[in-house]
C-alpha cells in the first residue's frame, strides 16, 4: 500500500500514523532513536506490504499490468489502490479526506525534527499541493507516476505509462480493490493488537 493506505491503517495514535508512513522512508535497523510506538508501527507498516504482497486479489491485478512494468506491478497496484482508497474514502472512514489530510500534514510538521531527510523535503509539496486528497484526481495519478519514475526508477521501464494500464482495467483494478481493503483493515486491527500484547510483554519482563 501507498502513503494514504498507510496512514489510514495505522492506530488512531499520531506517532502510530507517522510510524506507519516512515516506513516507506527509513529502515527499522536506523530507527531505534524513535519512540517506540513509532518503531512498532514501522513494524505494522512491513506486515501490511508483506499482506498485500501476498494476497490473491493482488496477485490477480498484476496480471492486468503491462509486461513491460511488471517488474514493478506491486508500487504500480499500491498508488492505484490509494486512488480507490481516496475516491471511496467516505466507505472506510467517517472523517472527510480533506480533514484527514489536514490533520496529517499538522503532525508531520510538529515532528519535523525527526523525519527523514527524504520525508522532510518533500513534506512543504505535500502540505502545499494537498497529495493525500490529490489523490482522488486520476490527473495527480498520473503527476505520481511519472514523479517516481524520474526519482526512483534508474533504468528504462516505461513506469509513468502505468496510467494506460490503471485507465485500461479501471473497473476491474476498482472492484478489486473494494473487495481487498476491508480484508486489510480487519487484519491489520488484528495484526495491531497482537503487536500490543507482545509489546506489553517485553516490557513488563
Amino acid at each position: 500500500m501507498n502513503y494514504l493506505a498507510h496512514l489510514h491503517l495505522a492506530p488512531d495514535d499520531v506517532e502510530a500514523r507517522i510510524g506507519n508512513l516512515l516506513g516507506d522512508f527509513l529502515k527499522p535497523a536506523h530507527a531505534q532513536h524513535l519512540p517506540a510506538t513509532m518503531q512498532s508501527a514501522m513494524q505494522l507498516h512491513r506486515w501490511i506490504d508483506q499482506f498485500t504482497d501476498s494476497h490473491p486479489i493482488v496477485a490477480e491485478c498484476k496480471t492486468w499490468i503491462a509486461s513491460e512494468r511488471q517488474r514493478y506491478a506491486g508500487i504500480l497496484i499500491d498508488i492505484y489502490f490509494d486512488h480507490f482508497l481516496a475516491r471511496h474514502w467516505a466507505q472506510f472512514d467517517q472523517r472527510a479526506l480533506r480533514d484527514f489530510s489536514q490533520q496529517v500534514y499538522a503532525e508531520l510538521i510538529e515532528y519535523d525534527s525527526i523525519l527523514p531527510k527524504k520525508l522532510h523535503e518533500i513534506l512543504p509539496s505535500m502540505v502545499k499541493f494537498d497529495w493525500l486528497t490529490g489523490y482522488q484526481d486520476l490527473e495527480r495519478i498520473e503527476q505520481v507516476l511519472a514523479g517516481f519514475a524520474r526519482h526512483r526508477i534508474r533504468r528504462q521501464s516505461h513506469f509513468a505509462a502505468g496510467i494506460d494500464d490503471l485507465q485500461r482495467y479501471y473497473s476491474h483494478f476498482e472492484k478489486a480493490f473494494l473487495a481487498f481493503y476491508p480484508d486489510l483493515i480487519a487484519q491489520t486491527q488484528l495484526q495491531a493488537q497482537y503487536q500490543m500484547a507482545i509489546n506489553r510483554q517485553t516490557i513488563q519482563k
